[in-house]
């Protein structure tokens, strides 16, 4: 499995990015500083790097010079910025790709395997269907997120349930109510929106990303993402 060093100290940004990489099996080491990623990489043989350029403490291109005083590690550098003097000095320094926001996390993970293959690197095979995140237990009435058991109350189990059946369907908070709640009259649609809250942070302290596998349809309701 390609271990890959993430440094990137947007936190959107670097949980999208470490589900798609990890969603295609490849480990993700992710930090926040260059300073704690050259502590990583002194320590660490990863098979790719990839730098955000704004960095709080250094920036990408004087991290990449740093890593290359100890490694050579493969670098696809990331950037808010789409200058061609940029783009430049990045590749001359040592990098490898040079992607610029916004971009695609299939973007990322596309030219990740390209570096790998063009460096050498094992890169895991992409898979026909990608592995599931979110696993449900019928004979047990319980899921489980990346092998983690939830800790889910009853309601919260029949809604993860009813949403599980089909996914990428919109349901309603009224479809849900009359699902999960044996009175749905005795409580509100916010009711719903408390216990998705509850699940979607049971998911994410299972695994970083996973509760983005509920999708909120603004105006509508609730979802379940189809790659779940």
């Amino acid at each position: 499995m390609p271990h890959v060093l993430l440094v990137e100290d947007e936190p959107a940004i670097a949980d999208t990015l470490v589900y798609a990489l990890q969603t295609e099996c490849f480990a993700v080491t992710h930090r926040l500083t260059a300073a704690d990623a050259l502590t990583d990489a002194r320590a660490t043989a990863f098979d790719l790097a990839i730098l955000d350029i704004g960095l709080p403490d250094m920036s990408g291109l004087d991290l990449c010079r740093k890593l290359r005083e100890i490694s050579p590690v493969p670098v696809l550098f990331l950037t808010a910025r789409d200058g061609e003097t940029d783009r430049i000095l990045g590749l001359e320094i040592g990098g490898d790709d040079y992607v610029t926001k916004p971009f695609s996390p299939r973007e990322i993970v596309a030219r990740v395997r390209a570096i790998l293959r063009r460096t050498n690197h094992a890169a895991p095979a992409p898979s026909a269907t990608p592995p599931r995140l979110l696993h449900h237990d019928p004979a047990a009435m319980r899921f489980s997120c990346h092998g983690a058991v939830l800790d889910l109350t009853a309601h919260e189990y029949k809604l993860l349930l009813v949403l599980m059946e089909k996914p990428g369907r919109v349901f309603t908070r009224d479809q849900l109510l009359d699902h999960a709640w044996q009175d749905p009259g005795a409580v509100t649609d916010r009711t719903v929106d408390a216990h998705i809250k509850s699940i979607r942070a049971k998911l994410r302290a299972a695994r970083a990303g996973a509760e983005n596998l509920i999708e909120t349809r603004r105006g509508l309701g609730y979802s379940l993402a189809t790659e779940s």
